[in-house]
C-alpha cells in the first residue's frame, strides 16, 4: 500500500495590491460626483426656534429659502437683515426674488413652489410680518418656518 505524505505548511501567498489604486481613485470620483456644494453663502447668522409639530419638506427642489437675523460682519451693524440667495435685500425686494425664482422652475413646478423661511427665534416679529406682506403679494402663499426639532426648556426667574 501506498502511504500519502502531507506536505509541511506553506506559506499564503501575498495579496495583490496592484488593484487597490484603481479603488481608491473610483471612490474619491464617487464621493465628488455625489457630494453638494453650498448654493448660498450665508451672511447673517439665525438660530432657529424649537418646534413641536415639525414635518420634513418633500422635494427641496421647489423650496426658496429667505434668510433673516443679525449679519454675520459687526461691520453691518446689528440690526436684523433679510438674506435672499447671496445679497442682502429689502422687503421690497422679495417680489422680484419670486418672479425670477420661478422662472427657473419648470411651468409644471411654479404652482409647487413653495418658501421657507429660516429666521433667528430671537429677532422682531415685525420684519418677518414684512416679509410676509410681500409674499402675499408675490402670489407665494405656501410659507414654512424652519425650526429644531426639541422643545426648549424655560427657565422663570422668581420675582420677589
Amino acid at each position: 500500500m501506498a502511504k500519502f505524505r502531507k506536505k509541511g505548511k506553506g506559506a499564503l501567498p501575498a495579496v495583490s495590491t496592484a488593484s487597490l489604486p484603481d479603488i481608491v481613485f473610483l471612490l474619491l470620483i464617487f464621493f465628488i460626483v455625489s457630494s453638494t456644494m453650498r448654493e448660498t453663502d450665508l451672511k447673517v447668522r439665525y438660530q432657529t426656534p424649537f418646534g413641536t409639530e415639525i414635518k420634513k419638506l418633500e422635494k427641496k427642489s421647489l423650496v426658496s429659502y429667505i434668510h433673516i437675523g443679525r449679519p454675520a460682519d459687526q461691520k453691518l451693524g446689528t440690526a436684523p437683515r433679510i438674506q435672499l440667495n447671496d445679497a442682502f435685500a429689502t422687503p421690497d425686494k422679495i417680489r422680484e426674488f419670486i418672479a425670477s425664482e420661478r422662472q427657473n422652475m419648470s411651468e409644471a413646478d411654479r404652482n409647487k413652489m413653495s418658501v421657507s423661511l429660516k429666521a433667528d427665534g430671537e429677532i422682531d416679529m415685525g420684519i418677518i410680518t414684512d416679509v410676509k406682506q410681500e409674499l402675499r403679494k408675490a402670489s407665494a402663499l405656501k410659507v414654512n418656518y424652519s425650526t429644531r426639532k426639541g422643545t426648549q426648556k424655560l427657565i422663570f426667574e422668581n420675582l420677589r
